[in-house]
């Protein structure tokens, strides 16, 4: 496979000389539609359509909808005197040099939706329709698009480890401070902590550590129903015997995180709760860890429910 060109201009040239002229004359910007074109000294850029805060802003036309605003940076490094309205022809031509480095850089079509792109049920993913799956230590950085699916439905945790007396560590876990759950040994006790969103958090945890050899983990969550982001109770057991059990009001129903991901092994991000700290490695070994998610636990309405408040969150201003 041909590898496609790193377009640039090398800086290295600055670092002998501070004073070097610049040899890129030229640069194009361009995020979520927003978009900005550096030329010899001006620059265009476009206004955002939506103020920050708005949440819920009304659809733009993506060419004709934007102000432009025209700079002088030889003259104003502030950007602080709009030449648009005096000086439409300039605008003109660095707009028209905008289109054509962006074209050249397949920067085209431009496409301002924001959150909807996180959403891992408009591309292929890994998961598939698959109920199971097995991880290995080691394993780390998954990200939540690709891993299963563990929202509004009962589902189990199944790990295989072998340990010392006193073994710590992460399990597995998947996102962080802001929202996740972990399956984690504390001074030998099997723990599994949910973190509601960093509202509510909930920990079901054993009395007595493990007794050095291997064991099964077996973590059981039963789903309530009865709509989306509902309670559950979690069970753990060692070796096929409950040692803990708990209930949990509410669970997180459409995404735990932005960019962090499932680890095994460890925890590669933030953790999810303040008892340990990162990145917890595991002690003892992982021969393997296996999940398992059940059939979805919401109704037509629900889901109807629940694809609504994608939609709305897709739309919000960050």
């Amino acid at each position: 496979m041909t590898q496609k060109p790193i377009e640039g201009v090398s800086m290295m040239y600055s670092f002998a000389d501070g004073n070097a002229k610049s040899r890129r004359p030229t640069q194009y910007f361009e995020m979520f539609a927003n978009r900005a074109i550096y030329n010899k000294g001006w620059i265009a850029c476009t206004t955002p359509t939506a103020p920050r805060r708005e949440a819920l802003p009304k659809p733009v036309d993506l060419i004709n909808s934007y102000k432009w605003e025209l700079y002088d940076t030889t003259k104003d490094f502030s950007e602080a005197d709009d030449l648009a309205a005096t000086m439409p022809d300039k605008l003109q031509e660095l707009q028209l040099l905008f289109y054509a480095e962006a074209a050249r850089h397949k920067v085209l079509p431009l496409d301002n939706s924001k959150v909807a792109r996180l959403d891992p049920s408009i591309r292929p993913s890994l998961t598939g329709e698959r109920t199971t799956f097995t991880y290995h230590q080691g394993m780390t950085r998954i990200p939540e698009s690709a891993i299963p699916d563990i929202k509004n439905k009962s589902w189990s945790i199944v790990a295989d480890v072998e340990v010392k007396g006193g073994t710590t560590g992460t399990i597995v876990t998947q996102g962080g401070l802001t929202g996740g759950w972990a399956l984690y040994l504390d001074k030998g006790k099997p723990v599994f902590h949910y973190n509601y969103l960093d509202i509510a958090h909930y920990n079901v945890a054993a009395k007595n550590p493990l007794t050095p050899g291997k064991h099964t983990i077996t973590m059981q969550f039963t789903y309530d129903g009865g709509g989306i982001g509902k309670g559950g109770t979690a069970t753990l057991a060692v070796d096929g015997r409950e040692v803990a059990n708990g209930r949990f009001e509410k669970t997180v129903p459409i995404r735990f995180s932005l960019d962090e991901g499932l680890d095994v092994g460890e925890d590669s991000g933030t953790p999810v709760n303040l008892d340990y700290d990162v990145p917890f490695k595991f002690t003892g070994k992982i021969n393997e860890v296996v999940i398992d998610i059940g059939e979805s636990g919401l109704k037509a309405g629900d889901v109807k429910t629940l694809e609504g408040s994608k939609k709305r969150v897709a739309v919000v201003r960050e």
